[in-house]
C-alpha cells in the first residue's frame, strides 16, 4: 500500500475537522444558549462563541420544574420505563424472528421481511390510529388491561414505540444470525444439542453485538419519539421527556430558548451514558470468544 503524499493528508485531515464542526457546533450552540442568562426569554440576536455571563441558573430551574407535573427525574424515569420497554420487546420478539427467517424454511420465510420492512416505510403517524384502535380493542377485550389502562400507560406507550423499531430490529439481527457459520451448528447437530440449545450457545453469542446494537436503536427510536406519545398519553404523570421538550413554549418569538436548550441537553446526557456502557459490552463482546 502507497503512502499517501502531504497533500492528500492535510485533505483529509481538513475534511475531518469539517465534519467534526458540523456535529459539535449544534451542541456548542445549545449550550451557549443554556448559559446566557439573557436568553430566559426572547430570542437570540446573533452567534456568540462564549456567553458573556454565563450561569447555570437555566439548567437549576429546569432540573427543579421543567413542566408542571412531573419534575426532570420523574420524566426520565418515563422515558426510560417506555424506552427500555420497547427495547425489550423489540429484542425478544426481533430475535426470535431473525432466527426464523435466518434458518427456517417455512410459508413466507421469504417474502416475510420484506413486508415488514415496507411496512417500517410508512410514516410512523399513519400507524397511529390503528395501533390506537387495536390497544382500545385488547384493552375491552381483557378485564385486567381496562382496569390498568393499557392504552394510556407507559407500558402501551412501550408497545407502540416496539411496533415502529422492530422491522429494523429485525433486519438487522436477521444479518448477524446469517452470517453465523451453518457448520457450527451442523457440528452442535452431530453433537446432539438441540435446535434450542444451538440457538441459546452458539447464535446468540456470535451475534450479540448486532443484537445490541439493535436493543440500542430501538431504545434512541423511543427515547426521541414524541409525536405519537401525545396521542396515546393521557395522564400529565406519564409524559416522557421527548414530550416535555417538545410541548415547551415553540413560538419563535415568545419561546424560553435558553430553557429548551438546557431541556435537550440534560435529555442527552442520559443516552450517551447508556451509549457508553453499550459501547464497552459491545467491545468485550466482539473480543470475546463464543464457543471454546
Amino acid at each position: 500500500m502507497r503512502p499517501s503524499g502531504p497533500l492528500v493528508q492535510v485533505a483529509s485531515q481538513l475534511i475531518l475537522l469539517a465534519a467534526g464542526l458540523f456535529v459539535l457546533l449544534p451542541i456548542w450552540s445549545l449550550l451557549v444558549l443554556a448559559l446566557d442568562p439573557k436568553l430566559a426569554s426572547g430570542i437570540p440576536s446573533a452567534f456568540e462563541l462564549v456567553p458573556q455571563h454565563p450561569t447555570l441558573d437555566t439548567f437549576a430551574a429546569v432540573l427543579a420544574s421543567p413542566v408542571r407535573t412531573l419534575s426532570f427525574l420523574g420524566l426520565l424515569r418515563n422515558s426510560f420505563v417506555a424506552s427500555g420497554m420497547a427495547a425489550g420487546i423489540a429484542l425478544v420478539f426481533g430475535t426470535s424472528m431473525a432466527y426464523a427467517f435466518a434458518r427456517m424454511r417455512f410459508p413466507g420465510s421469504r417474502v416475510g421481511p420484506f413486508g415488514l420492512l415496507v411496512g417500517a416505510f410508512l410514516p410512523p403517524i399513519a400507524l397511529a390510529v390503528p395501533l390506537f384502535v387495536l390497544l382500545g380493542t385488547l384493552e375491552n377485550a381483557i378485564p385486567a388491561a381496562h382496569a390498568f389502562g393499557l392504552r394510556g400507560s407507559l407500558a402501551g406507550l412501550g408497545i407502540v414505540y416496539a411496533s415502529f423499531s422492530l422491522p429494523f430490529c429485525l433486519w438487522l439481527m436477521r444479518a448477524a444470525f446469517r452470517a453465523v457459520p451453518e457448520e457450527l451448528e451442523e457440528a452442535a447437530f452431530v453433537e446432539g444439542a438441540g435446535r434450542l440449545r444451538t440457538f441459546r450457545q452458539i447464535d446468540l453469542p456470535l451475534a450479540a453485538p448486532s443484537i445490541l446494537v439493535a436493543a440500542l436503536l430501538a431504545f434512541l427510536l423511543a427515547y426521541s419519539e414524541f409525536a405519537i406519545g401525545w396521542l396515546f398519553v393521557e395522564k400529565g404523570q406519564n409524559v416522557t421527556l421527548a414530550m416535555a421538550l417538545a410541548g415547551q413554549e415553540a413560538g419563535f418569538y415568545g419561546g424560553q430558548w435558553g430553557r429548551t436548550a438546557a431541556l435537550s441537553l440534560l435529555a442527552a446526557l442520559p443516552v450517551v451514558a447508556v451509549f457508553l456502557v453499550l459501547q464497552r459490552v459491545l467491545l468485550r463482546a466482539s473480543l470475546t470468544p463464543a464457543v471454546d
